[in-house]
């Protein structure tokens, strides 16, 4: 029985929506065919044994590296080679093209017959630099399919391949369990917790960092208020950023209207998102290119919960969201000025018109029914390997 080995450094109990994309794709393998080699995700007693559980739990096997960070490199690649002979494995799914895929020669040498490798917002920063550009290349040369997310990272790649590999990609995004994220998710409970009962709230769930735009979000809370007084920017999620942000949300003078939750345990998120009446995350593309978002899963999770969405034009952001029917896309400049406007202009006509959320909600959850369901996509990746 042939069998699928997975080569990646983003896999859980490492935090992540590359991680959670591949972990999903891969519970919807069959197990007895599926063998993940991965990276170690910290290091010391704490970490071994949370990836031990985690590892312990899954249905099929995970083999980890000893280093916490795969790359192509002749130890890691002998590793992977043998790997795919003792278990019989017969394709090979990178989780990331970069930099992995440049084992794809020498395991196609060990028996690979089929090598897909999936690409994200890194590869499209790749594409942009010389030396970064000709390796890329050299890894769609080396596997079979190179996937992509949606049509601004296809594009990008693309244009750094030879035009047979440009040729061969296929779009394959990750995709939103309708059944976990849906309408009804717990966010009364959540609004209750926090004392936000009644009140007209704007969520943001995302890692904070400064691409992500929380902080234009709380820049815009001040012309909010202004139309909404009762307005209150729920932001769930940790990071770097969270300091400044909230020093920011001081400075701003709209610390009483925003609330930070900190990191929340991937099971509590639907009910975080189902907590607000509109969804918001104005993000923007950073250092020339290099930091950009690839899709944005988070508008589809709050889309599938019944919200209107409100996102930033970064990268494939907008692939994320039918304009004017699911949401809005609204300029990710730098946080002040005309981003902040027009992020806090669109705000304010979602809360101020519930007709408005309500069919763009429906519009939403619809949408993410017919084309973003984890089973349609898992059903793409194994027609591809």
């Amino acid at each position: 029985m042939d069998k699928t080995l997975i080569v990646t450094n983003d896999f859980p109990p490492r935090p992540g929506g590359i991680q959670a994309f591949l972990h999903s794709m891969a519970l919807r393998l069959d197990p007895e065919r599926v063998v993940v080699y991965a990276s170690t995700w910290k290091r010391g007693r704490e970490g071994a044994e949370a990836t031990a559980r985690f590892d312990a739990e899954q249905p099929f096997t995970v083999v980890r590296d000893s280093t916490t960070m795969l790359l192509p490199t002749p130890r890691v690649t002998r590793r992977a080679a043998s790997l795919l002979r003792e278990h019989g494995c017969a394709s090979v799914w990178f989780g990331a093209a970069a930099p992995l895929g440049l084992m794809a020669p020498a395991l196609r040498r060990a028996g690979a017959r089929r090598l897909v490798a999936t690409t994200h917002g890194h590869e499209a920063g790749w594409a942009g630099l010389p030396a970064a550009r000709q390796l890329l290349r050299r890894i769609g040369e080396g596997t079979d399919t190179l996937t992509y997310l949606g049509e601004y990272t296809r594009s990008r790649i693309a244009a750094a391949l030879t035009g047979e590999a440009a040729a061969r990609m296929v779009h394959l995004p990750p995709g939103v369990d309708e059944k976990t994220f849906h309408p009804g998710s717990g966010g009364d409970a959540v609004r209750e917790r926090l004392g936000l009962a009644g009140r007209p709230v704007v969520v943001c769930v995302s890692r904070l960092v400064p691409r992500k735009g929380q902080d234009t979000l709380v820049r815009a809370m001040p012309r909010i208020l202004a139309e909404v007084p009762e307005a209150v920017l729920l932001i769930v999620g940790g990071g770097p950023y969270g300091q400044a942000l909230r020093k920011l949300a001081e400075e701003t003078g709209v610390a009483g209207s925003v609330r930070f939750t900190g990191a929340v345990p991937w099971e509590e998120l639907p009910a975080h998102y189902g907590a607000g009446d509109v969804f918001a995350m104005p993000c923007r593309t950073r250092r020339g290119g290099l930091d950009v978002e690839g899709l944005g899963i988070v508008y589809l999770e709050a889309s599938a919960t019944g919200l209107p969405v409100v996102a930033g034009d970064s990268g494939g952001a907008p692939d994320a969201v039918l304009d004017g029917e699911t949401g809005w896309v609204v300029r990710g400049g730098a946080p002040g000025g005309e981003a902040a406007a027009e992020t806090a202009d669109r705000i304010v006509n979602l809360l101020k018109d519930p007709a408005l959320r309500r069919r763009m909600g429906e519009r939403g959850r619809a949408w993410v029914e017919e084309r973003w369901r984890w089973d349609l996509l898992a059903e793409r990746l194994r027609a591809l390997l």
